[in-house]
């Protein structure tokens, strides 16, 4: 229950509904508005509502990451998501009673507990991801050689996976912090531990990405899983998404104040974009330095602020004035990314961040913010060649213990990026990859053909529904 991994599973419910299937989404009260925004037009789609824990340790109406207060609650947010075990299983037994098993359950990989749910009556449980192939392939390679001795030695040593061959150096530094907690004993580790059992015995995973992008990690992602369980790449599913609503993103029945000031830009390919997600506190520091460091590069920009109490420098709005805009309400990214005069994205490097900038053919400006998205920020880097790297020690200031990246990196990066080489090589390669993720969701295509093939391994089965 994030909003980066409730996108593709929407996504992926219309694509399936499209095939002649009939889904139903199971989730809390607090979720519906949003689900329902985006799957009204699809009567295949059913929601089954079921009430949120209440526990001492989360304040009440918590039912989403996006609403909680501190990230020192995502723990106790996943404990309470437990706890929706027996009333989902009051599902599924109502489900068995009226004779229509669904024919698979698809769960958030985080939700482990619905694999043992699904062993009660024989219904296939497939994990989705919201990471790539590789990235995840990396993290089943350290929980296979064991994260304390990893965690033992020093954030400069370089750890080797026998199984895997990564197109960039990894050091221990580069471990995520999701995993970053102790040792295997310790209580976090523990539950990381337990989700990644449940996947491996999964009957399968989801996984929004496609062959031409990460076919050569594919095989060994499956070493990892058991009953030979598949690794099925049905993405990128913003872009299956946009068949099945529109057959593509139509920016020009679009009316906002970003599309509209995006419209007027003189120049393609001029503006950059910036945004790091919903998940992770950019502190009032770290924003003042981004503020400036936009000025001095010069460049048109589209600015999503999440904080609702940060206030710019003074004087600094009047500066930029028409050359920048900032944006504190929600926006549609996919819009802004696919819009002609978007030419580059400041971004924390999210998997559907990276999948949703590659298929518009923008390259990244990567600044990982933490999870997994340092791997993914490599990955795209080093790997696709398809953006470039923030420095995260160059003139780094220390304030009040939280590391802020300098405005003169900053700007140095936005520069780079959208006027120098090394950004004019990302700009072509991550255009070449929009072109293959495009051709992978069109009829025929490596993912429309997976998503084809899972659906016929389903459908063998005496079942009615997904």
């Amino acid at each position: 229950m994030a909003h980066g991994h409730t996108m593709p599973l929407l996504d992926l419910s219309k694509a399936l509904c499209c095939r002649g299937l009939t889904v139903t989404i199971i989730t809390t009260p607090l979720n519906v508005p949003d689900i329902t925004s985006k799957v009204s037009k699809h009567p295949q789609i059913s929601l089954r509502v079921l009430p949120f824990p209440r526990v001492p340790d989360l304040p009440e109406g918590c039912e989403n990451t996006a609403h909680l207060p501190s990230p020192d609650l995502i723990f106790p947010f996943f404990r309470a998501t437990k706890m929706l075990q027996q009333p989902f299983e009051g599902v599924l037994r109502e489900m068995f009673e009226n004779g229509c098993l669904p024919i698979c359950v698809i769960s958030d990989f985080f939700l482990e507990w619905t694999l043992d749910s699904c062993r009660l009556f024989g219904i296939p449980r497939f994990a989705s991801h919201g990471m790539g192939v590789l990235p995840m392939a990396v993290l089943k390679a350290m929980h296979m050689q064991g994260l304390s001795s990893i965690m033992a030695i020093s954030n400069s040593d370089h750890v080797k996976f026998p199984q895997l061959n990564l197109p960039f150096a990894f050091v221990k530094g580069d471990v995520p912090d999701t995993i970053q907690k102790g040792d295997d004993e310790d209580p976090w580790n523990r539950f990381i531990t337990e989700v990644d059992k449940a996947d491996v015995s999964s009957a399968g995973l989801i996984v929004n990405s496609f062959e031409e992008l990460e076919g050569e990690y594919l095989a060994t992602l499956e070493s990892f899983l058991e009953n030979k369980a598949n690794a099925w790449c049905v993405g990128p599913l913003l872009l299956v998404n946009n068949r099945v609503e529109t057959g593509g993103i139509d920016l020009k029945n679009q009316s906002c104040p970003y599309i509209d000031w995006l419209d007027k830009q003189p120049v393609q390919n001029a503006v950059i974009y910036v945004s790091f997600g919903t998940q992770f506190h950019v502190s009032d520091a770290q924003m003042d330095e981004i503020a400036m460091g936009l000025e001095m590069a010069g460049q048109p920009f589209v600015w999503v602020v999440r904080s609702t109490k940060w206030s710019p420098p003074e004087g600094w709005e009047e500066r930029v004035n028409e050359r920048g805009l900032v944006a504190r309400d929600w926006v549609d990214q996919r819009s802004i990314l696919a819009h002609p005069s978007t030419g580059g994205f400041l971004t924390h490097c999210g998997w559907n961040s990276v999948l949703e900038s590659l298929s518009s053919g923008v390259p990244l400006l990567a600044w990982p913010m933490g999870a997994e998205q340092g791997l993914n920020a490599k990955y795209v880097v080093e790997g696709m060649g398809a953006g470039i790297l923030i420095p995260q020690e160059r003139k780094r200031m220390e304030t009040k213990e939280i590391k802020v990246i300098g405005h003169d990196v900053i700007c140095d990066g936005v520069k780079e990026l959208m006027a120098g080489e090394r950004g004019r090589r990302a700009r072509e390669r991550a255009r070449e990859l929009g072109v293959m993720a495009r051709q992978a969701v069109e009829k025929g295509g490596s993912s429309d053909r997976k998503l084809d093939e899972l659906i016929e391994s389903l459908t063998g089965r005496d079942k009615k529904g997904v």
